[in-house]
């Protein structure tokens, strides 16, 4: 067998999310359908990790095996494009050592929240729009505070399957690019709806309503209950996974 990474993006708003429901459209259901139909066999996808409902993604890594080497990978994404919907693009399809994963091998993983202060007929398809005014040097003072920390089970989604919460985030930081602030973050994994959470605690933050202490208390109490409210998820993107170097054969 040979092991691919396979890259691609797509807009989440009409899908549950990445993996696989038996009641719901997904973006795994919809890439196997078409791998399948192109390499005419089942192919099975493994993704870098899921994407809750509406979540959007700049770049989503995923793997999967073939029978015999591809002829031309360049080749086939472009195949794959053709049949594929028109909110999920291939662009890239890498050759990989036999027991590379695109979830377990992931260094780290960043993610992009996206907040407007105005309406517009354009940003806010893929932007949360907020009211009033907020303390963003207040917030990003709370934000360099989850380097403190390791378990957040705050911020975690509820009765999820994973064995533990522990998560070391590298980078945590608000920035106005062009009309939208915009917060990154970077860490060797994430929970469910993590990212999500902590945008809405911040918010409580920059509106005066949490200080950096409470924010700190919240991480502290390992309480999904303590913390701040989900925001949207159409305003959130999976931007970048890194991979080491020597998971991947020449071209």
């Amino acid at each position: 067998m040979s092991r691919y990474f396979i890259y691609l993006s797509f807009n989440g708003a009409r899908y549950h999310g990445w993996q696989i429901q038996p009641n719901g459209i997904t973006v795994q259901a919809e890439l196997e359908k078409a791998l399948a139909t192109l390499l005419r066999r089942e192919t099975p996808v493994t993704g870098a990790g899921r994407t809750d409902a509406g979540v959007n993604a700049r770049l989503m890594v995923a793997h999967f095996d073939t029978p015999a080497p591809l002829d031309n990978p360049a080749e086939t994404a472009d195949r794959l494009n053709r049949i594929l919907p028109p909110d999920i693009a291939v662009y890239d399809i890498r050759s990989v050592t036999d027991e590379a994963h695109s979830r377990f091998d992931a260094l780290s993983r960043t993610y992009k929240y996206y907040l407007i202060d105005h309406k517009s007929p354009f940003l806010e398809t893929f932007a949360c729009r907020y009211r009033g005014t907020l303390d963003f040097d207040r917030m990003n003072e709370a934000a360099e505070q989850l380097y403190r920390y390791t378990d957040f089970t705050s911020f975690s989604k509820l009765h999820t399957d994973v064995k533990t919460n522990n998560c070391r985030v590298t980078f945590a930081r608000w920035e106005l690019e062009g009309e939208q602030q915009v917060f990154t973050i970077t860490a060797d994994r994430f929970l469910r709806n993590m990212v999500r959470a902590i945008v809405g605690t911040l918010l409580d933050v920059g509106r005066g309503k949490l200080s950096v202490e409470g924010f700190c208390r919240i991480i502290e109490q390992k309480d999904r209950c303590a913390a701040g409210t989900s925001v949207p998820g159409k305003a959130l993107f999976l931007h970048d996974i890194t991979y080491p170097d020597n998971l991947f054969l020449p071209r």
